[in-house]
C-alpha cells in the first residue's frame, strides 16, 4: 500500500511551489539524519569504551550490555528513518510497509530496554497492544500488496 502525493508538475502554480518548499525541507532533514547517525555511532563507540576502560576492565554486566543493544537498535532506527526520506525524496511515495516496519523496530528496542522493575503493568499491555496493532497493520499491508502484485 502506497501513499502518492502531489506530483511537482501540478497544475496549480501555489500548490508546486509549496511542494518543492516541502521536498527542500525534507532534504535538509535527510542532511540532518546522516548527521544523527554518525553522532549516534559515536556516542556507542565513546560508551562502550567507557565502560570497557572503566574497573572491571573489558567486562560488561547485564545493564551495560542491554543499554548497548538499545544504543545499536537506536542507530539502526535512525538508518530506516533515512531510508524512508530517501525512498519519499527518490519516488514521490510513502512507503507505509517500510514506515511500519520502522515503528516495530522502534517497540523492539523499547522492549529490549525496558526494566520491568520501573513499569506498570498497564505500560506493558499498551506495549503489548501496540506491537499487535503494528505487527497486524504490518501483516495486512504486505498482504495487500501480494494481493495487488498478484492481481497485475
Amino acid at each position: 500500500m502506497q501513499h502518492e502525493e502531489i506530483p511537482e508538475d501540478h497544475n496549480d502554480p501555489l500548490l508546486k511551489h509549496l511542494h518543492r518548499a516541502i521536498r527542500f525541507a525534507i532534504r535538509i532533514l535527510a542532511v540532518l539524519m546522516v548527521l544523527v547517525i554518525f553522532w549516534s555511532i559515536a556516542d556507542v563507540v565513546y560508551v562502550l569504551y567507557m565502560r570497557l576502560s572503566s574497573p572491571p576492565y573489558f567486562l560488561l554486566d547485564i545493564s551495560d550490555i542491554l543499554q548497548t543493544f538499545g544504543a545499536f537498535m537506536l542507530v539502526l532506527i535512525a538508518v530506516e528513518i533515512f531510508t524512508n526520506i530517501r525512498l519519499y525524496l527518490g519516488s514521490n511515495i510513502l512507503p507505509v510497509e517500510l514506515v511500519i516496519g520502522t515503528a516495530l523496530m522502534a517497540v523492539a528496542r523499547k522492549v529490549i530496554v525496558l526494566d520491568l522493575k520501573q513499569v506498570s503493568s498497564e505500560q506493558i499491555i499498551g506495549i503489548a497492544l501496540v506491537t499487535f496493532a503494528l505487527g497486524i497493520s504490518y501483516w495486512l499491508v504486505r498482504h495487500s500488496d501480494k494481493e495487488h502484485e498478484e492481481h497485475k
